[in-house]
């Protein structure tokens, strides 16, 4: 029997996608073209790969068990024919999709767009916003690479730290404190904002407080960075961001920006990308130029 390795790429489209148009749309054919895929796949394993449940498609137990080593081997077939391609930035033909939080979307992509119109001018860039969990879109190829302060924990996902930020309070240039000496008492009287993407009012800013059995009245939380400055911009609220993420936002909206006056980590910024993108030259790139551009910004 003579193997079609695309008959394995095809494999692998499908159980990652979990269903036929899915997968056509992951291989950029039709979807009758993928359902003849599919069928060829059938006889030559003799299982049926998928079956309908309700109005969705399941892999069967034989899929399942195979899905790693299937995926396995056409990971490591794409990294094998990408390391015997030349490799220049000017022939990139590809739309790169960074996913990160609004604050350092504003700064990295007006500098990473920068780098890309010169070096790669075929190269788009989209940068697309935080998820709750942001596993899922790196492994079905909706994100190329994350940028985030969480360090994942699955083997097919990797990383790497770019560097870290500092917290910093803004507030309004005319805020009855902006020109005092801000310390940790004078801090837990004033009102607050906090940045949640769920709507928490309670951070580590809070924990660090009550260490010192100091508590602070937070009256609003912010989905981002970008609302939680706006909204204090026009108000006496204070809120706690990144400085070097939000440095220019912040002189934008004149706001007055001091230091935290309580003990937190430092914020880290990590780039994730999912495994199958580690023999990928065109990644590679993209991954170095956003290197150089964050660590540029938090330098």
């Amino acid at each position: 029997m003579q193997l079609d390795m695309n008959l394995l790429v095809a494999f692998d489209a499908l159980l990652e996608a979990g269903s036929v148009g899915g997968a056509a749309h992951r291989m950029h054919v039709s979807s009758p073209a993928m359902s003849r895929t599919l069928d060829r796949i059938r006889h030559m394993t003799g299982d049926a790969i998928m079956v309908r449940a309700g109005r969705t498609m399941m892999p069967t137990p034989y899929a399942e068990s195979v899905r790693e080593e299937i995926h396995a081997i056409v990971t490591r077939a794409h990294a094998v024919m990408a390391q015997q391609r030349s490799f220049d930035p000017v022939q990139i033909e590809r739309i790169f999709t960074v996913q990160c939080h609004d604050a350092l979307a504003c700064v990295l992509g007006q500098r990473l767009l920068g780098r890309l119109r010169t070096t790669a001018p075929g190269a788009k860039l989209r940068l697309v916003a935080e998820a709750g969990d942001e596993t899922p879109a790196l492994r079905q190829n909706e994100v190329d690479l994350h940028l985030g302060a969480a360090t994942p924990t699955q083997p097919d996902v990797m990383h790497a730290v770019l560097g870290h930020d500092t917290l910093t309070v803004a507030m309004h240039a005319r805020h009855p404190l902006a020109g005092r000496r801000l310390n940790a008492e004078r801090y837990a009287t004033a009102e607050h904002i906090t940045v949640s993407r769920r709507g928490r009012l309670r951070d580590p800013v809070d924990d660090a407080l009550s260490a010192l059995d100091l508590k602070r009245r937070v009256v609003a939380s912010a989905p981002t960075a970008a609302a939680g400055l706006c909204m204090a911009s026009n108000s006496d609220l204070m809120v706690v961001v990144p400085i070097r993420a939000c440095a220019e936002m912040a002189k934008a909206l004149r706001l007055h920006t001091v230091p935290l006056p309580v003990s937190v980590p430092l914020l880290p910024v990590i780039s994730t990308w999912h495994a199958r993108y580690n023999g990928d030259r065109a990644h590679a790139w993209l991954r170095e130029e956003v290197v150089n551009v964050v660590k540029s910004l938090l330098a």
